[in-house]
């Protein structure tokens, strides 16, 4: 799979395809629906299944305080979405630029004058353009006119009969029901990244941490968690706190892992973490002693976890 970052980077290669567009946070069983029905249009017409998504996602650009937190990164999405069999995944900056297009120039300058597009599939909700003016509807005469066919896909619904979305996991992964969260997506949960040095503070409390710098980016992920974190093909128990370390008065979240029974040197290698049980929420202590308390308590239920798995 090849991704791609801006349109001014599609080749001829890339154009006259399938093609969906959506933010695919979480790549849950949902969007798994909608990138079936491309894959199987694509090899019907022989020609590439394509996704655009957009970094920020827009919600974050237009209100960056009060967007909802990520279900997975932007490297991790792409990971997800490679396991798909897509072909391409368009990456378009959300800029002013961008957010000023109106749904015609939208439809014009990207799917018609850029990608060619020859079938387009959308989610059931998806809206588009300056104001969110564009629609299905929208969509479909704009095909109609300039040579490609629009569909739209039904809702997918999970054991409960509940709608399977970006929402419903975030619900989920906010009331610490990882179970859930993971039968609605399809996949573990997990974030991956770079550890980096942090504080060390972890040290002079006797729980060494590996930190993974989240780069601002808010998660839906919150608390105390039993892990596992992958590291060169190997799998590690471990405990975990992402957040904002309100104890030493963090400012930006973080996702901090003290592994068991570990002792090598993780810094400024890429790491995958996967969060398999919530333990507590995140909490203010009194100080780095309550901490160290609360800390080995965490490690306690967490290997306990492990121990009935």
């Amino acid at each position: 799979m090849e991704l791609i970052r801006g349109i001014h980077n599609i080749r001829e290669k890339h154009q006259a395809g399938v093609l969906t567009i959506g933010n695919f946070d979480g790549v849950h069983l949902g969007h798994r629906a909608i990138l079936n029905r491309v894959k199987a249009l694509a090899a019907h017409y022989h020609v590439p299944a394509g996704i655009m998504i957009f970094e920020p996602q827009p919600r974050e650009y237009f209100a960056p305080n009060t967007s909802p937190g990520r279900i997975s990164r932007l490297r991790d999405k792409v990971a997800l979405l490679k396991g798909q069999g897509i072909d391409y995944v368009l990456c378009l900056p959300f800029n002013p630029k961008l957010q000023q297009l109106d749904a015609h120039a939208f439809c014009q300058s990207i799917l018609s004058d850029g990608l060619s597009v020859r079938h387009l599939v959308v989610g059931d909700d998806f809206r588009f353009g300056c104001d969110r003016q564009g629609d299905f509807e929208y969509l479909r005469q704009f095909g109609e006119t300039h040579g490609f066919d629009v569909e739209n896909t039904p809702s997918v619904l999970n054991r409960l009969g509940e709608r399977v979305s970006s929402t419903l996991v975030r619900q989920a992964l906010e009331h610490g029901d990882i179970d859930a969260a993971q039968e609605n997506m399809g996949h573990p949960v997990m974030l991956s990244g770079r550890v980096i040095h942090g504080q060390k503070l972890g040290r002079t409390i006797g729980f060494p941490t590996a930190n993974v710098h989240l780069k601002g980016t808010m998660s839906a992920l919150s608390g105390v968690y039993a892990v596992t974190l992958e590291t060169e093909g190997v799998c590690h128990d471990g405990v975990a706190n992402i957040g904002m370390r309100p104890t030493v008065n963090g400012k930006t979240p973080i996702l901090e892992v003290h592994l068991f029974n570990f002792n090598g040197d993780l810094y400024d290698q890429y790491v995958q973490v996967t969060f398999c049980r919530f333990i507590r929420a995140e909490r203010k202590m009194a100080g780095l002693s309550e901490l160290e308390q609360q800390i080995q308590c965490d490690k306690e239920e967490a290997q306990r976890f492990f121990a009935n798995q």
